[in-house]
């Protein structure tokens, strides 16, 4: 059973960091992407970057590229991974719960691909 489990969140200035984690487990193989997505108030939720546990591979939206940087750990146990977001000059329209998703294909920044997701974490950009 895959389970994701997102921490990290909470309230930060303009201008501040975070760093976000998702800890993945269940995958019975090492070739699956974790993804970030982010739904702010009022919109749809959005893709804002991936890697792949395998090759650790990333993207980015173009709204964080520069500011967000996407990494992973892999954990010897049972294709267990920790996939991390650092989040750097975060603005105001960062605001929003941040979900960790899992896909067992090629991911990419649609949430519509992924099959697995964590229960998310609330991210509060304001002065």
């Amino acid at each position: 059973q895959v389970q994701l489990v997102e921490s990290g969140g909470g309230p930060v200035q303009p201008g501040g960091s975070l760093r976000l984690s998702c800890e993945a487990s269940g995958f019975t193989y090492n070739y699956y992407v974790i993804g970030w997505f982010l739904q702010a108030p009022g919109k749809e939720r959005e893709g804002v970057s991936f890697i792949s546990i395998n090759d650790g591979s990333a993207a980015y939206a173009d709204s964080v590229k520069g500011r967000f940087t996407i990494s992973r750990d892999i954990s010897s146990d049972n294709y267990k991974a920790t996939v991390y977001l650092q989040m750097n000059n975060l603005k105001p329209e960062d605001t929003g719960v941040y979900y960790c998703a899992g896909d067992p294909g090629w991911g990419g920044l649609v949430p519509w691909n992924y099959e697995y997701w964590g229960q998310g974490t609330q991210v509060t950009v304001s002065s």
